[in-house]
């Protein structure tokens, strides 16, 4: 690898000269490179041509590397002019070699003088490039190249900030550029016999720009039918299939797939290996939710005195608490059952899916017998478990995770947390107000690290009010067991000290289930995450094979599993004549934490970290009539906007019932309303969702027309007089 510290001098010398030559070339008062310069200088030119063919051929080489090397104006024209001087043939070689060359020198540039700025600050913007790099970089080049749908600088440029090789850059450009190069040199063999603008009309170049026009279309058919036949070459595909589709998991993106499949009257298979319903419902969002609930109850109660109510003494019956959570999962269960969804059309089969070829899928039931599936399209919803830290003796001291804290008989005296994001921060607050000794460990330097740092700090304000210690940038480094005693050796700011527990929680992240359907023998691509990698249409590096929900990402969300459904059963059933892109330009989440947080769009640490202009207008809800009924008043309504106009970028809410005032902001930015229709709209008075518009208020009168306020206020003095 070359020394950057020895290249960036030249290259800043090259780049500071190409930056005075294009700004020469752009607004001198006699432009190069244009058509009619060089219709002006023909003769000459095909004099100097026919004269010194090899010395005109290295000017015009020499020429042209610069040109693309330091993205000036003018590469199609000299294009054009290269199949005019020197025809099809030699013209092709010039352009060709001159063009990859100097997109090489562009790409190298962009490499040692841009991409450690341009990556400290676009890091997040250049991450989905990094991926399809990483994943299959010649293809995704080779896509760019021959769909001309970016700018050739453009390119060369940002495949600069990329892992990609020099060395494949350049064999791929050379390669994907033949095609369109020729189109546009054939285009260019016309002009010798153009000599007025007039002329462009004629049958001959309409002809080759014609060949122009459909050379996208034409390359990406071509492209997409070798990317198939590479992709399914080893495999043998059925003359028939006995279903449309088979959905391997029954979460919520498998139960949604499978049911607008049936309601299109398509033939779909629903596999399940364990439990209807998924982690969502038996070891997720209801029982956590149920739980949460229960622990709401009883600091209210302890809170009766603050209501004029007197002491209420509080005695919890852990036993009691988690069977009304085993309760509320029996209630829901018959919404996702296999009877439901039997009757909607669903065939559901119970065991474990093993995926043999793209469109064969074997199931193995709990007897010991198997079934061959034959099908067209295959959705992948499998969804995701609890990460566990390698962490040393971890394994021999035991420890709970979302799934298995369910399991416990009794509450835990003392109990350690490890992860401060929305799992570990919700389960250690309910664990904490119903009477754990509670220790949340994190490693970052706050909990919630998603959220805006003032968020952050008031949703630890309120765990540390209901007895959760918080520590933050703490790491665990190991879990030791004696003489019946836990404890975990962590690492703070000043030195390593033990934190006694009777019971661990491990609420570090969750990781895409993955492992044990076939995908490693079919090659299907993961990204660096671990998700199976999809493009925009859901599909997997098999067009007919989709994933959809949390073993895709890149939300780990409920509702955006069912949001991702939609496109893979659409895509997967009736994409040979139409696909859709997922949508994911509005996305809601929530903290279940008291006060609740919720948000849709861009924060303000997002923003800023991307460079997004934006207003801020913040309403407090200390100041809500509802807020101090209620005796919660901490929190805000936070929005973004554009700034000067009403045009929302991203909400955050803090406080009670968030997740449920969050839901206008969310339906205003998916219809493309703004904050002067929120404060147009009536709300119930004495509501929650009266901050949304007092919000609105806020942003409307720092928008006061100010010179019509100055004039009303003289016609008034006015009217008085």
């Amino acid at each position: 690898m070359p020394d950057r510290a020895k290249i960036r001098p030249w290259l800043a010398t090259a780049a500071l000269a190409a930056v005075v030559l294009w700004l020469w070339m752009s607004f001198a008062p006699a432009p190069l490179l244009t058509l009619e310069q060089l219709k002006s200088t023909r003769a000459l030119l095909e004099a100097e041509v026919g004269a010194q063919p090899v010395r005109a051929g290295a000017i015009f080489f020499a020429c042209y590397l610069a040109v693309a090397a330091f993205s000036i104006p003018g590469a199609a024209v000299l294009t054009l002019a290269g199949g005019a001087l020197f025809g099809f043939g030699w013209g092709l070689v010039l352009v060709s070699f001159a063009s990859s060359l100097g997109g090489l020198l562009a790409f190298l540039a962009s490499r040692y003088l841009l991409r450690d700025v341009l990556r400290k600050r676009f890091g997040g913007l250049l991450a989905p490039v990094d991926e399809a790099v990483r994943r299959d970089g010649t293809t995704y080049l080779l896509a760019l190249r021959l769909l001309p749908v970016f700018p050739f600088w453009l390119i060369n440029l940002l495949m600069g900030l990329t892992p990609m090789t020099a060395a494949r850059f350049y064999a791929v450009s050379q390669l994907g550029m033949l095609a369109g190069t020729a189109v546009y040199v054939n285009a260019g063999t016309q002009l010798a016999a153009i000599d007025s603008p007039d002329e462009v009309m004629s049958p001959a170049l309409l002809g080759s720009l014609a060949v122009l026009a459909a050379f996208p279309f034409l390359a990406g058919t071509t492209l997409r039918w070798f990317q198939a036949k590479r992709v399914y070459a080893r495999w043998r595909r059925p003359l028939a299939f006995d279903r449309n589709l088979v959905v391997i998991g029954a979460g919520a993106g498998g139960l949604v797939s499978s049911y607008l499949a049936a309601a299109v009257k398509a033939r779909v298979t629903l596999i399940e290996a364990h439990r209807m319903g998924g982690d969502c419902l038996n070891t997720g969002c209801v029982p956590s939710k149920a739980l949460i609930r229960a622990a709401s109850l009883a600091h209210q109660m302890r809170r009766a005195h603050d209501f004029g109510l007197g002491n209420t003494n509080t005695r919890i019956d852990f036993e009691a608490v988690l069977q009304r959570v085993r309760s509320v999962i029996c209630s829901i269960e018959p919404h996702d059952s296999s009877e439901r969804y039997a009757a909607l059309g669903v065939e559901v089969l119970h065991g474990h899916a093993q995926i043999k070829d793209p469109w064969r899928v074997e199931v193995r039931f709990a007897d010991g017998n198997t079934q061959t599936l034959t099908t067209r399209n295959i959705i992948l919803a499998t969804g995701a478990s609890p990460s566990i830290p390698n962490l040393p003796g971890l394994h021999e001291a035991g420890f709970l995770t979302s799934e298995t804290v369910w399991n416990l008989r009794e509450l835990p005296r003392r109990l350690v947390v490890l992860g401060g994001g929305p799992v570990g921060c919700e389960l250690a607050q309910s664990f904490a107000r119903l009477g754990s000794e509670v220790t949340l460990l994190e490693s970052a330097e706050r909990i919630l690290m998603r959220e805006d740092p003032e968020v952050a700090a008031l949703v630890a304000t309120a765990l540390e009010a209901d007895g959760v210690r918080v520590l933050s940038r703490h790491q665990a480094l190991r879990v030791e067991v004696a003489d019946g005693r836990k404890w975990l050796l962590a690492n703070g700011a000043a030195a390593q000290f033990e934190i006694a527990f009777d019971a661990l929680l491990c609420a570090v992240g969750r990781s895409a289930r993955v492992s044990g359907y076939g995908l490693e023998a079919l090659g299907i691509a993961l990204t660096t995450r671990g998700t199976i990698a999809t493009n925009a249409f859901m599909q997997t590096n098999y067009p007919n094979i989709l994933a959809v929900g949390d073993v895709a990402g890149p939300f780990q969300f409920t509702h955006t599993a069912a949001h991702q459904a939609w496109y893979g059963v659409i895509n997967a059933l009736f994409g040979r004549f139409w696909k859709f892109k997922a949508d994911y330009s509005v996305v809601p989440r929530a903290t279940f934490t008291d006060p609740e947080v919720a948000r849709v769009g861009l924060n303000e640490t997002e923003a800023i970290a991307q460079g997004v202009a934006f207003e801020l207008t913040r309403f407090p809800l200390a100041e809500l009539d509802r807020a101090i009924i209620d005796g919660a008043a901490p929190g805000s309504v936070k929005v973004l906007s554009v700034p000067g106009r009403d045009r929302i970028l991203g909400v955050t809410i803090v406080g009670g019932h968030a997740a449920e005032m969050l839901a206008e902001f969310v339906l205003a930015m998916r219809s493309g309303l703004g904050l002067n229709q929120i404060l147009g709209t009536i709300h119930t008075y004495p509501t929650w969702s009266e901050a949304n518009k007092y919000a609105a208020g806020a942003w409307r009168r720092a928008h006061a027309p100010k010179s019509l306020l100055a004039l009303a206020a003289r016609y008034h003095a006015w009217q008085r007089a």
